[in-house]
Protein backbone atom coordinates (compact mmCIF):
# COMPACT_ATOMS: atom_id res chain seq x y z
CA UNK A 1 0.00 0.00 0.00
CA UNK A 2 1.02 3.56 -1.14
CA UNK A 3 1.43 5.89 1.88
CA UNK A 4 -0.44 9.78 0.80
CA UNK A 5 1.74 12.81 0.55
CA UNK A 6 -0.42 15.94 0.97
CA UNK A 7 -1.43 17.13 -2.35
CA UNK A 8 -0.86 14.16 -4.24
CA UNK A 9 -4.95 13.33 -4.40
CA UNK A 10 -4.70 9.65 -3.30
CA UNK A 11 -6.15 7.96 -0.02
CA UNK A 12 -4.16 6.13 2.38
CA UNK A 13 -6.63 2.53 2.88
CA UNK A 14 -5.55 2.27 6.85
CA UNK A 15 -8.54 2.37 9.31
CA UNK A 16 -8.97 5.56 11.13
CA UNK A 17 -7.30 7.71 8.47
CA UNK A 18 -8.87 10.44 6.71
CA UNK A 19 -7.88 11.05 3.32
CA UNK A 20 -6.32 14.02 2.16
CA UNK A 21 -7.65 16.59 0.40
CA UNK A 22 -5.73 17.54 -2.54
CA UNK A 23 -3.90 21.22 -2.11
CA UNK A 24 -5.69 22.47 -5.07
CA UNK A 25 -9.07 21.92 -3.61
CA UNK A 26 -10.61 25.36 -2.65
CA UNK A 27 -13.32 24.11 -1.76
CA UNK A 28 -14.08 25.44 1.99
CA UNK A 29 -14.52 22.53 4.80
CA UNK A 30 -17.93 22.55 5.99
CA UNK A 31 -18.06 23.91 9.18
CA UNK A 32 -22.01 23.12 11.07
CA UNK A 33 -23.95 26.93 10.84
CA UNK A 34 -23.19 29.96 13.38
CA UNK A 35 -25.83 29.44 16.09
CA UNK A 36 -26.26 33.25 17.32
CA UNK A 37 -27.91 31.80 20.82
CA UNK A 38 -25.33 29.37 21.63
CA UNK A 39 -22.33 31.70 21.56
CA UNK A 40 -20.76 33.11 24.60
CA UNK A 41 -20.62 36.66 22.99
CA UNK A 42 -24.00 36.91 22.64
CA UNK A 43 -24.30 35.99 26.34
CA UNK A 44 -21.96 38.68 27.52
CA UNK A 45 -23.33 41.20 25.32
CA UNK A 46 -27.17 40.15 26.49
CA UNK A 47 -26.34 40.17 30.00
CA UNK A 48 -24.00 43.46 30.10
CA UNK A 49 -27.01 45.34 28.16
CA UNK A 50 -29.96 44.20 30.62
CA UNK A 51 -27.78 45.49 33.44
CA UNK A 52 -26.48 48.47 31.64
CA UNK A 53 -30.14 49.60 30.81
CA UNK A 54 -32.12 48.73 34.12
CA UNK A 55 -28.91 51.15 35.39
CA UNK A 56 -29.28 53.76 32.48
CA UNK A 57 -32.55 54.34 33.74
CA UNK A 58 -32.47 55.66 37.15
CA UNK A 59 -28.64 57.76 36.41
CA UNK A 60 -30.97 59.59 33.71
CA UNK A 61 -32.73 60.83 36.60
CA UNK A 62 -30.63 62.44 38.28
CA UNK A 63 -28.53 63.78 34.91
CA UNK A 64 -26.12 61.08 34.57
CA UNK A 65 -25.45 58.34 32.02
CA UNK A 66 -22.76 55.41 32.54
CA UNK A 67 -19.65 57.74 31.62
CA UNK A 68 -20.79 60.64 33.16
CA UNK A 69 -21.29 57.75 35.94
CA UNK A 70 -18.37 55.98 35.74
CA UNK A 71 -15.78 59.53 35.84
CA UNK A 72 -17.44 60.61 38.94
CA UNK A 73 -16.83 57.08 40.80
CA UNK A 74 -13.34 57.15 39.69
CA UNK A 75 -12.64 60.94 40.99
CA UNK A 76 -15.00 60.76 44.32
CA UNK A 77 -13.84 56.75 45.40
CA UNK A 78 -10.50 56.53 43.53
CA UNK A 79 -9.29 59.92 43.92
CA UNK A 80 -8.10 59.77 40.04
CA UNK A 81 -7.67 63.48 38.80
CA UNK A 82 -5.90 63.27 35.90
CA UNK A 83 -7.66 62.83 32.65
CA UNK A 84 -5.51 59.98 31.31
CA UNK A 85 -5.89 58.06 34.55
CA UNK A 86 -9.77 58.51 34.50
CA UNK A 87 -9.44 57.39 31.11
CA UNK A 88 -7.87 54.17 32.04
CA UNK A 89 -9.85 53.64 35.08
CA UNK A 90 -13.38 53.79 32.84
CA UNK A 91 -11.96 51.84 29.99
CA UNK A 92 -12.42 55.23 27.05
CA UNK A 93 -10.19 56.82 25.28
CA UNK A 94 -8.58 59.85 26.01
CA UNK A 95 -11.06 61.35 23.14
CA UNK A 96 -13.92 60.59 24.45
CA UNK A 97 -12.82 61.43 28.15
CA UNK A 98 -11.85 65.02 27.21
CA UNK A 99 -15.64 64.68 25.27
CA UNK A 100 -17.08 63.46 28.42
CA UNK A 101 -15.44 66.15 31.03
CA UNK A 102 -16.56 69.16 29.12
CA UNK A 103 -20.00 68.34 28.95
CA UNK A 104 -19.23 67.34 32.96
CA UNK A 105 -17.67 71.02 33.77
CA UNK A 106 -20.36 72.69 31.85
CA UNK A 107 -22.93 71.31 33.29
CA UNK A 108 -21.73 71.82 37.01
CA UNK A 109 -20.16 68.46 37.59
CA UNK A 110 -16.57 68.96 37.84
CA UNK A 111 -14.31 71.33 37.28
CA UNK A 112 -11.01 71.37 35.52
CA UNK A 113 -7.83 73.30 37.09
CA UNK A 114 -4.56 73.58 35.36
CA UNK A 115 -1.74 71.42 36.79
CA UNK A 116 0.79 73.35 39.42
CA UNK A 117 4.06 72.57 37.91
CA UNK A 118 2.86 72.27 34.50
CA UNK A 119 -0.01 74.37 33.42
CA UNK A 120 -0.52 71.98 30.39
CA UNK A 121 -1.64 68.93 32.71
CA UNK A 122 -5.33 69.30 34.03
CA UNK A 123 -6.75 68.59 37.54
CA UNK A 124 -10.27 67.03 37.88
CA UNK A 125 -12.21 67.54 41.07
CA UNK A 126 -15.69 67.60 41.88
CA UNK A 127 -18.07 70.19 42.67
CA UNK A 128 -20.61 70.11 45.03
CA UNK A 129 -23.22 69.04 42.34
CA UNK A 130 -20.58 66.26 41.23
CA UNK A 131 -20.51 65.04 44.92
CA UNK A 132 -24.71 65.33 45.29
CA UNK A 133 -25.25 63.08 41.98
CA UNK A 134 -22.60 60.38 43.33
CA UNK A 135 -24.67 60.55 46.83
CA UNK A 136 -27.92 60.05 44.60
CA UNK A 137 -26.76 57.87 41.81
CA UNK A 138 -25.00 55.23 44.46
CA UNK A 139 -28.16 53.36 45.69
CA UNK A 140 -29.80 52.80 42.21
CA UNK A 141 -25.93 51.28 41.52
CA UNK A 142 -25.90 49.17 44.43
CA UNK A 143 -29.53 48.42 43.63
CA UNK A 144 -28.91 47.24 39.85
CA UNK A 145 -25.96 45.25 40.92
CA UNK A 146 -28.20 43.24 44.32
CA UNK A 147 -30.28 42.47 41.83
CA UNK A 148 -27.85 40.74 39.39
CA UNK A 149 -26.36 39.12 42.53
CA UNK A 150 -29.21 37.77 43.69
CA UNK A 151 -30.28 35.83 41.04
CA UNK A 152 -27.05 33.25 41.57
CA UNK A 153 -25.26 31.54 44.89
CA UNK A 154 -22.26 33.40 46.45
CA UNK A 155 -19.96 30.67 45.19
CA UNK A 156 -21.52 31.36 41.71
CA UNK A 157 -21.05 35.35 42.18
CA UNK A 158 -17.55 34.95 43.20
CA UNK A 159 -16.67 32.34 39.77
CA UNK A 160 -18.57 34.58 37.52
CA UNK A 161 -16.46 37.29 38.67
CA UNK A 162 -13.47 35.05 38.09
CA UNK A 163 -14.12 33.90 35.19
CA UNK A 164 -14.82 37.10 33.56
CA UNK A 165 -11.65 38.38 34.94
CA UNK A 166 -9.74 35.47 32.90
CA UNK A 167 -11.78 36.92 30.44
CA UNK A 168 -10.65 40.37 30.16
CA UNK A 169 -6.93 39.67 31.63
CA UNK A 170 -6.53 37.01 28.27
CA UNK A 171 -7.68 39.64 25.84
CA UNK A 172 -5.07 40.94 23.72
CA UNK A 173 -4.11 44.67 24.64
CA UNK A 174 -4.34 45.43 20.87
CA UNK A 175 -7.72 46.18 20.93
CA UNK A 176 -9.26 49.65 21.21
CA UNK A 177 -10.59 50.65 24.50
CA UNK A 178 -14.32 50.52 25.13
Amino acid sequence: MRRTVPGDGLLDKRPGLRPIRKMTDTTPPIDPPYRLHDSLGYHLSLAARLQERRLEEKLRTVGLNRTTWCILLAVANEGLAQPSDIAGFVGIDRTATSRALRGMESDGLLARHSGKEDKRTRRIVLTEKGRDAVVQASPFARENGRLLAELLETTELSELKRMLRVLIDGTPETLPAL
